[in-house]
C-alpha cells in the first residue's frame, strides 16, 4: 500500500483534506519514481567509477602507444637492415659486373690477337703464294721464250736449207 493510501486512511475523517493529500503524495511519487533523483553518495560513487576507468583507459591507451612505438622501431630497424643487404647486394653485383666486363675486355683482345695473327699467316700464305705464281709464270715464259727461239732458229735453219 502506497503512502497515498495510507494518508488518505489516516485523514478520511475530513475527506476533503484527506483526497488532496493523497492526490499531492501520490504526485510526489511519481515525480520521484520518474525523476529518480541521485543522490551525492550515488553521484561520487559514479564518479569513483568513472575515473577508474578513465585511468584504465589511459593506461590501455600508453600501452598500445608503447607497443607500437616498439613496433614502429622494430619496422624501422628492419627497413635499414634491408637497405643495408640490398645495399651490399647492389655493390657486390657492380663488383661482380665491373669483373665481367673485365673480363670479356681480356678476351676481346685475346681474339683480336689471334685474328691479327691469322690474318699475318694468311697475308705471309698469300705473297708465298704470289711469289710461287710469279716464278711458275716466270719458267712458263721462259719455256715459252726458248720454245719460240728454238723455233724460230729452226724456221731460220729450214729457210737457210732451202735457199741453199
Amino acid at each position: 500500500m502506497g503512502f497515498a493510501m495510507r494518508v488518505y486512511e489516516a485523514f478520511k475523517d475530513d475527506e476533503v483534506k484527506a483526497k488532496v493529500l493523497a492526490e499531492f503524495i501520490e504526485k510526489v511519487e511519481e515525480a520521484i519514481n520518474n525523476n529518480q533523483v541521485a543522490t551525492r553518495q550515488d553521484l561520487h560513487v559514479q564518479e569513483l567509477k568513472l575515473t577508474k576507468e578513465i585511468e584504465q583507459t589511459r593506461l590501455e591507451i600508453k600501452e598500445a602507444e608503447l607497443k607500437l612505438t616498439k613496433e614502429i622501431e622494430q619496422v624501422r630497424a628492419d627497413m635499414k637492415e634491408t637497405e643495408l643487404k640490398l645495399t651490399k647486394e647492389i655493390e657486390q653485383v657492380r663488383v661482380d659486373l665491373t669483373k665481367d666486363i673485365e673480363k670479356m675486355r681480356l678476351e676481346i683482345k685475346e681474339i683480336e690477337l689471334k685474328l691479327t695473327k691469322e690474318i699475318e699467316r694468311v697475308r705471309a700464305e698469300l705473297k708465298i703464294e704470289i711469289q710461287q705464281t710469279k716464278v711458275s709464270l716466270l719458267k712458263w715464259l721462259i719455256g715459252l721464250l726458248l720454245t719460240q727461239t728454238i723455233t724460230i732458229i729452226g724456221v731460220i735453219i729450214g729457210l737457210f736449207q732451202v735457199i741453199k
